[in-house]
């Protein structure tokens, strides 16, 4: 039998800093329901040093809802989603970054909320932000990019997370990033098929323990995205 929710966690690069919010997850769900799964995405490259894959396999192994996916990086945040959806047998699938900057408990939320209005895919839009001007400066231009070309989509926050879509919808998605435009293309194509999308608010906190990944390059590689999107849209 299907389990009720698997909860992707993104951990790339996270070390032993993910322990506490996947903590904060577990008591979240456990507060929730009974049939769930966590999958910790501990992708890495090789000869980085990083630890992440050591951590979330050992949390793994304390827990038997927990499974570890660490792969050798052949991608970004984007083959990172879809090797995590890839082991996720839930009815529903929860994405959610795993550098505690979202709250475990928007997770159980946007599931009440999905299950209430059998809808096909809830996500957060972000009504205050504490990690700086210019990521929320950078955000705003994304969505205000986002809207021009893609119009007909009631969406807030593209890229805000955690998204929690139906294993069913989920199967009608055709994933090809994998790069930071996978929240993007995820929204593009929820439009295109016209999916039942409600987006709740949330609060995204300040990232500690590192520096942000995001940085020009990945900006202006996200809005050359958007506009070869706009044109594959119309090729469809």
């Amino acid at each position: 039998m299907a389990l009720s929710l698997s909860v992707v966690i993104l951990c790339y690069r996270a070390g032993k800093d993910v322990k506490g919010f996947v903590e904060e997850v577990v008591d979240c769900l456990e507060k929730e329901m009974d049939d769930w799964q966590i999958i910790l995405v501990g992708n890495y490259f090789e000869g980085t040093g990083d630890r992440t894959p050591e951590v979330v396999r050992e949390m793994a192994e304390m827990d038997d809802r927990i499974r570890a996916v660490t792969r050798i990086k052949e991608g970004m945040m984007g083959w990172d989603v879809r090797s995590g959806f890839a082991e996720a047998t839930g009815d529903v699938i929860a994405l959610i970054d795993g550098d505690g900057q979202m709250m475990g408990q928007d997770i159980v939320r946007a599931y009440r909320i999905l299950r209430k209005e059998a809808c096909d895919l809830v996500k957060t839009y972000r009504i205050k932000r504490h990690d700086g001007l210019y990521r929320g400066l950078i955000s705003r231009v994304y969505n205000f990019i986002f809207h021009i070309l893609f119009k007909g989509l009631d969406v807030r926050d593209v890229n805000s997370k955690p998204k929690l879509i139906t294993k069913t919808a989920y199967g009608m998605l055709n994933l090809e990033s994998d790069d930071w435009f996978i929240d993007a293309e995820i929204m593009i194509q929820a439009r295109r098929l016209r999916f039942k999308v409600i987006e709740i608010p949330s609060v995204f906190y300040e990232l500690k323990g590192r520096r942000s990944f995001v940085r020009l390059p990945a900006i202006l590689e996200f809005i050359k995205n958007l506009i070869v999107a706009r044109i594959k849209e119309f090729l469809v």
